[in-house]
């Protein structure tokens, strides 16, 4: 076969074309089942068992993580190895869901007896729904595909990505369903930056050992000093613990353009009043929003109302969030 540049590229586009082709169909197989499907999951005591092997075992894996990190607590067993001792995975009130293109391969024709004999619902996400799995079946979730992308209609290629899609619509019906919010979904995901996003607070990332201020009367060369030595760029002005504004070395240096001498102002003649303020307990991201907004390299922090200091930037961005 010719692999000219030309040639390579039609070819990917069929690709792309057939597995699309193939997605779409699967719009015909979300009926009355498929909610049947849906409600037995949703309703189950135990966990969701999916059982693969070859192709359909790595899509199987796939399946299982996206429905724990949404909410669903499901378990991945090796059809191979189920036959060979880890059947005992499978506990009584666990539903097992088999996937498989053909519904026929050794392993599966083993297994699927197995689990009936065992008293568990049994899900067959299959391409051929007349196979063996899919009439030894509970339920029929039918992924079915014409042809494999694949030129000699061999590489698990169509039928792979049909799995998947389906997989991936039951996780997310499943996840509406059980009302999962945002916050459900920090707790399974606090090592990544969208977990920290949804967790992580100013008072988490804020470095609490600086807590730069001045007094109103504070002369300007002090308050450079304070700036310089507490690494913000920033420092706020309080009277009795009463905030009146804020001093960037942004005002510092249009105060040095306008040519004033330093000897003549205070603290109070260059500070900006009104600064942006957010609480402690508020989620990082939304200092960091503020200062994106605002383009701002600094938040006045406050904890119950009182100064507790200041969030930089470089703060929010140490963690990874943004």
């Amino acid at each position: 076969m010719e692999n000219s540049v030309e040639s390579l590229k039609e070819l990917a586009t069929s690709v792309i074309d057939k597995e699309e082709k193939a997605v779409a169909r699967l719009k015909t197989f979300v009926d009355d089942n498929f909610i049947e499907i849906l409600q037995l999951i949703f309703n189950s005591k135990g966990r969701l068992i999916i059982a693969g092997i070859g192709k359909s075992a790595i899509i199987g894996n796939k399946i299982v993580a996206t429905l724990n990190s949404t909410g669903t607590p499901a378990i991945f067993l090796h059809a191979a190895d189920a036959i060979h001792g880890d059947l005992g995975i499978v506990q009584p009130d666990d539903i097992v869901m088999c996937i498989s293109k053909s519904g026929n391969t050794p392993e599966i024709k083993v297994l699927a007896p197995l689990i009936k004999r065992m008293g568990n619902k049994l899900i067959a996400m299959v391409s051929n729904v007349d196979s063996y799995l899919a009439q030894h079946s509970d339920y029929i979730l039918p992924t079915t595909v014409d042809r494999e992308a694949c030129p000699n209609n061999l590489a698990p290629t169509s039928s792979t990505t049909t799995q998947l899609v389906m997989g991936d619509a039951l996780a997310v019906c499943l996840l509406k369903m059980r009302g999962f919010t945002q916050e459900d979904f920090a707790k399974y995901h606090p090592g990544g930056s969208l977990g920290k996003k949804l967790y992580l607070t100013v008072e988490d990332v804020m470095d609490k050992t600086l807590r730069p201020w001045v007094r109103p009367d504070e002369s300007i060369q002090n308050t450079i000093i304070n700036i310089s030595q507490n690494r913000l760029g920033a420092t706020v002005v309080l009277d009795n613990e009463k905030l009146l504004g804020i001093i960037t070395d942004g005002d510092v240096r249009r105060m040095l353009e306008r040519g004033v001498p330093m000897d003549r102002l205070k603290a109070s003649d260059i500070m900006s009043v009104s600064p942006k303020i957010i609480e402690a307990s508020a989620l990082a991201v939304k200092a960091f929003n503020l200062m994106d907004k605002f383009q701002i390299t600094s938040v006045v922090v406050t904890d119950n109302g009182q100064y507790a200091g200041l969030i930089h930037v470089h703060d929010v961005m140490r963690e990874g969030i943004v």
